[in-house]
């Protein structure tokens, strides 16, 4: 299966490490390290130039771990991808 993280990205669902709100995960020191060593390793693509609200980590087998940011919210996202059920 596969996601659409916004213009014209699209991800395998199976490749995702998780999806997380940029918002609430970015108050952590840890996830600020994180996505900063991603950024400076040439791991984080961004999706949209609007105002950034996830990013999804994602990693498959043999390839480099990647950071997408996203303009749409990580709720959105997963309902996307199945991992949550849409009411």
């Amino acid at each position: 299966m596969y996601i659409h993280l916004g213009q014209e990205k699209v991800i395998k669902s199976n490749s995702v490490i998780g999806i997380f709100d940029i918002e609430s995960t970015t108050v952590s020191k840890n996830t600020r390290i994180f996505l900063s060593k991603a950024e400076k390793n040439g791991e984080v693509v961004n999706v949209s130039y609007e105002l950034p609200k996830s990013f999804t980590v994602c990693a498959e087998k043999g390839k480099k771990t990647r950071v997408y940011i996203s303009q749409i919210s990580s709720s959105t996202l997963l309902k996307r991808a199945g991992f949550i059920d849409t009411l």
